[in-house]
């Protein structure tokens, strides 16, 4: 079997001792509800970071409160219940909205008062305010310390809409302290920037209900925050770190002398200059995240998608290559331009490219968003059982092939990807890269059985850190200048067999 199949399907379960009485010490949990990954995904994805968004709301918490984080994922058994938190905020996603019902109707029915927020509960708040005493819209670090304090005098509200109107540089440092380190690949994931310039028709924030500007923080202040953490490892969180160029460059000149390594998402147009990415890799990049979407043109400009050309795509990865940056892309399929040669057009398109990973999804009609209601418009949404809205299953009428022909397409483009040929096939032409390279291909996508006993024993931490400390020692070699006219006509992996043009 090309993919392990061993999935952690189900949540833990919940106990049912009898009700517990509130201590006297004014104590609130933050929660991660759990959720289940698609099969032909990593389990590891669980654990390679924390996200940012308990952490940062923990961090507004007043300071006569004791507040702890529970993360259902990291496979520790049931949730805090001795004692019972006066008050449980539960962040909601569409994919598990359903669990986070569940703790909800659980905590309340001990005596807790429970708070949810979320995208899911921006973008549905009538669907999710039956399930709470109080739901929170918009930036959960401004209305967090006021939902407490209402708790407090007795007067909580039914909803709380946070503005966005503090400045990203106020707000404190998410309070890292709170989480398991050792169950992390590393702790210290970070946003520079907040909100996103693109609004994709698909994406969620292109949802009307999301109202946060774009806003960057100070670049001395992320390089002292990266330098401050024990970790070598950064994962930036921003929805596109490249959206301001200039900012960008002034981050990677104040990321440098710290001398850390950290990966980060961008547009695949920041590659147009070479000097910018030149600078990332100077300043430790060693991987960027590249929502291509598609390589059909037609479907790029049918999402929405502003700065992309699908025709620029391979040169621009192969500036990021050149430059010692791994990239992992992330395709969707199921556009209305996309047919069922779509899938081998990709894996082909992928392995020429010689990309470390690229993540699939089947393109999922979140609701409050355009394509949603494009789709509801046309009859095409074909259920609304959030659970299967997980980027792995079709729950709307494509255009050009069946349901099944997507779910299946997609399943095969992993299979393919993720077997040991094409593993070794796009290998890295840096000799230095490929020892990481192979441990993380193998460890990360092909050792699904693993991860739940490395997340139960809290070792993911322990396994990843000797692969970090790899990766830094072998980047020591300085990066050649190569003009950006030779990357094209040199380096190319492009075949005329692989004309992506519409």
């Amino acid at each position: 079997m090309l993919i392990s199949r061993l999935t952690v399907a189900h949540p833990p379960a919940l106990p049912q001792p009898g009700r517990k009485p509130h201590v006297a010490q004014r104590t609130a949990l933050l929660v991660l509800p759990f959720y289940a990954q698609s099969r032909h995904g990593s389990l590891g994805k669980h654990v390679l970071t924390p996200a940012l968004t308990l952490s940062a709301v923990a961090a507004a918490t007043p300071g006569d409160w004791q507040i702890s984080i529970w993360d259902e994922n990291l496979l520790q058994g049931p949730p805090p219940q001795e004692p019972v938190p006066e008050v449980v905020g539960i962040t909601v996603h569409l994919t598990f909205a359903r669990r986070a019902y569940e703790l909800a109707a659980w905590y309340r029915a001990r005596g807790a008062r429970v708070v949810l927020g979320g995208l899911h509960v921006q973008s549905c708040p009538e669907e999710a305010a039956p399930h709470a005493d109080a739901i929170s819209l918009g930036n959960g670090v401004e209305t967090w310390p006021l939902i407490l304090r209402d708790v407090e005098s007795g007067c909580l509200a039914p909803c709380y809409d946070g503005s966005y109107q503090t400045p990203f540089d106020d707000e404190p440092l998410p309070r890292r302290d709170l989480v398991d380190r050792a169950s992390y690949l590393t702790v210290a994931s970070i946003i520079a920037t907040r909100g996103c310039a693109n609004r994709c028709g698909f994406c969620y924030v292109s949802t009307s209900s999301v109202r946060s500007r774009y806003e960057m923080r100070a670049a001395g202040t992320v390089a002292r925050e990266l330098a401050s953490l024990d970790e070598p490892f950064g994962v930036f969180m921003d929805n596109n770190l490249g959206s301001n160029r200039e900012y960008l460059r002034s981050l990677c000149r104040a990321l440098k002398p710290v001398g850390k390594i950290w990966s980060a998402a961008v547009t695949a147009d920041v590659a147009d200059d070479p000097s910018l990415v030149r600078a990332m890799s100077e300043a430790g990049c060693t991987g960027v995240f590249l929502g291509l979407e598609s390589l059909n043109s037609a479907s790029l400009a049918e999402a929405g998608k502003k700065n992309a050309c699908s025709e620029r795509y391979a040169d621009q990865v192969a500036v990021f290559h050149d430059r010692h940056i791994q990239v992992n892309a992330s395709f969707v399929f199921g556009f209305d331009h996309d047919d069922t040669g779509t899938f081998t057009r990709t894996v082909a398109w992928i392995e020429r490219c010689r990309m470390a990973c690229a993540t699939f999804h089947i393109l999922t009609p979140y609701p409050g968003t355009p394509l949603f209601r494009r789709l509801e418009r046309e009859g095409r949404i074909m259920n609304r059982d959030w659970s299967r809205y997980d980027t792995g299953h079709a729950v709307f009428m494509p255009k050009l092939m069946s349901p099944d022909e997507l779910e299946q397409g997609y399943a095969w483009c992993y299979q393919q990807l993720f077997s040991t040929r094409s593993i070794w096939r796009r290998r890295p032409q840096d000799a230095r890269s490929i020892p990481a390279y192979l441990a993380g291909s193998v460890l990360y996508k092909k050792m699904n059985w693993l991860w739940p006993v490395l997340t139960r024993a809290r070792l993911t931490h322990a396994v990843w850190r000797p692969l970090i400390a790899l990766s830094r020692r072998l980047r020591t070699r300085p990066v050649p200048e190569v003009a950006a006219a030779g990357l094209r006509d040199q380096r190319d992996p492009r075949g005329t067999e692989l004309n992506i043009a519409p």
